[in-house]
């Protein structure tokens, strides 16, 4: 059986049955992180992101903006859990023939957002390849009060969106700046039931916390935030690389967070509802249609 009869979830699922953990983790496959026991007031939050030359980017792209992104995609994983990152580990897979220049532009880019977060580089590992590839393995914290993780979702629910969707492909994946502040706020002043970060599409991702939480949603595109790079509401659904945060919060938080001047970047687009109903959108006729979970996926 071949890698695309099963596609890139049905491979997660398959190691994710296989391996046994133990007590010290909190929270294993599944989520933007790992959360791992640490102390008596925090939890660790543990994750990887693998950018391949080709897939998350092209090699005519800057060297400075590739390694900004490399260090970036994973910074949002941490902000995904309201966490705080510390520290990483920068593995490269380099061709022989890419020059010194090439790579010190690389690291600078990723120096620069490491100092930007007050992120320690702390090792890693470098291996011949026939095409660049760049390994980031990232640890953070977060206090168990902030936690939040995908499978929080309850019926009721406003669901949110951080900034615009679609079209991030042609420029903003390089230069995305990852929502870290923006998370930290909202666990501060409000109570956030689930959040995930888009970085497969709306669709997809809103997908993973309704398969998480075992809940349904209804949203709507009047309300769906489309950015001026998308070319329609279809790269919004389902184009992906937007780093933006979904989350999902009960009622009377939202309408909270709405009175706050400060939150005008958080847009509602939608409710969690009984699993059941799975995920519908709503036209601007009115009509309601199921959305299947497609998007962005490796095989």
């Amino acid at each position: 059986m071949l890698l695309n009869k099963i596609g890139e979830f049905g491979l997660i699922d398959r190691f994710r049955k296989a391996v046994k953990l133990d007590s010290s983790v909190i929270k294993g496959t599944g989520d933007d992180c790992a959360v791992l026991k640490f102390n008596k007031d925090k939890y660790l939050l543990f994750t990887c992101d693998m950018l391949v030359e080709g897939v998350d980017f092209n090699a005519l792209e800057k060297p400075y903006l590739i390694g900004r992104k490399s260090l970036a995609v994973s910074i949002s994983d941490i902000a995904a859990c309201a966490g705080i990152p510390h520290y990483c580990l920068v593995s490269l897979g380099l061709s022989r023939k890419t020059s010194v220049e090439f790579v010190d532009k690389l690291f600078n880019g990723m120096l620069a957002l490491a100092k930007k977060y007050k992120i320690n580089i702390v090792g890693g590992d470098i291996s011949r390849a026939k095409q660049l590839v760049i390994d980031v393995s990232m640890l953070g914290s977060v206090e168990k009060k902030f936690l939040v993780l995908r499978n929080g979702a309850k019926i009721g629910d406003i669901i949110f969106v951080s900034g615009r969707l679609g079209g991030s492909i042609f420029a903003k994946h390089l230069k995305f700046n990852p929502r870290l502040k923006e998370a930290r706020f909202l666990v501060k002043n409000f109570k956030v039931n689930s959040m995930i970060d888009i970085s497969d599409g709306l669709i997809q991702d809103l997908s993973h916390i309704l398969r998480e939480s075992k809940v349904g949603a209804i949203i709507y595109e009047d309300l769906i935030p489309v950015s001026k790079k998308a070319r329609n509401l279809e790269d919004a659904l389902y184009m992906g690389e937007d780093f933006e945060l979904i989350f999902t919060m009960p009622h009377s938080q939202a309408k909270r967070l709405l009175q706050r001047e400060r939150a005008s970047i958080f847009k509602p687009i939608g409710e969690i509802v009984k699993g059941k109903m799975g995920l519908r959108l709503i036209d601007k006729q009115g009509r309601e249609k199921i959305v299947k979970p497609k998007g962005f996926r490796h095989f």
